[in-house]
């Protein structure tokens, strides 16, 4: 079963085709990335499988729930990340983790917070207001603030975001830790082309609001005869090869 399915989505604005009628699946418990440089469309998608902006054709289905006419059903059992998406910065982090557990209706919700707490090294500054906090602990608060409902499929853009070397290893090993455990499925959004050979298993190129390339890390190496995907990445930006029929 495809967690996620995209069939022909795009979305316009006015004269500009932001994403034109791209398709691509997620199977159930694997993690995708969804790669491109600024503007490809990746920010427009992910809000598109949100809900939060409506397609001007083509069709998404999360966990079995048409985005259009069932949306909530899928939300209940999603969630999304994004260190550039700002919680509300008078309320404490414990105060944070609180209210989207309550919307979540997450049981024992204080002991889901000390958990995720404990996991992502937050303990210390659970009293303090969000709008005190450095770039690198706002996304450690966003990504555990994603995982208050255990969510079945997770959206996340930049997780790993600001964060030192050492923090983001341990953030990419807990990501693995929970998708192997939990079988979450994981639409990763990144310019971290490190993170991405680690943690995907596929790869969606995104160019101009276009699904350009497509495959394994392994198969876009071979295919374009490079040693890791930031060269890979590069070729696509700077059309130093001719996207192939995908």
């Amino acid at each position: 079963m495809n967690a996620i399915q995209v069939e022909t989505l795009s979305k316009r604005y006015g004269d500009v085709l932001a994403v034109d009628s791209i398709s691509f699946a997620a199977p159930s418990g694997s993690t995708i990335g969804l790669l491109g440089g600024n503007g490809a469309g990746k920010t427009t998608t992910i809000a598109m499988l949100l809900g939060l902006l409506v397609p001007s054709s083509g069709r998404i289905t999360v966990l079995g729930h048409d985005i259009a006419t069932d949306r909530f059903a899928a939300l209940a059992r999603m969630n999304f990340s994004s260190p550039y998406v700002a919680l509300p910065s008078r309320l404490t982090v414990m105060e944070n983790m609180m209210v989207y557990g309550h919307l979540y209706n997450v049981v024992d919700v204080k002991q889901r917070i000390a958990t995720l707490a404990r996991e992502l090294d937050l303990g210390e500054i659970l009293n303090r207001p969000a709008g005190q906090l450095s770039a690198g602990q706002k996304t450690r608060v966003a990504l555990a603030k994603a995982l208050i409902n255990r969510p079945e499929v997770l959206l996340l853009d930049e997780p790993t975001a600001s964060l030192d070397p050492d923090t983001g290893d341990l953030v990419r090993t807990w990501l693995e830790q929970y998708r192997a455990d939990s079988g979450c499925t994981i639409l990763l959004a990144s310019h971290n082309m490190a993170e991405v050979e680690r943690l995907c298993s596929h790869v969606v190129m995104l160019k101009k609001g276009q699904v350009v390339d497509r495959g394994s890390p392994d198969e876009l190496l071979a295919r374009y005869g490079r040693d890791d995907l930031e060269a890979v990445f590069l070729d696509i930006a700077r059309d130093r090869r001719q996207a192939i029929p995908v």
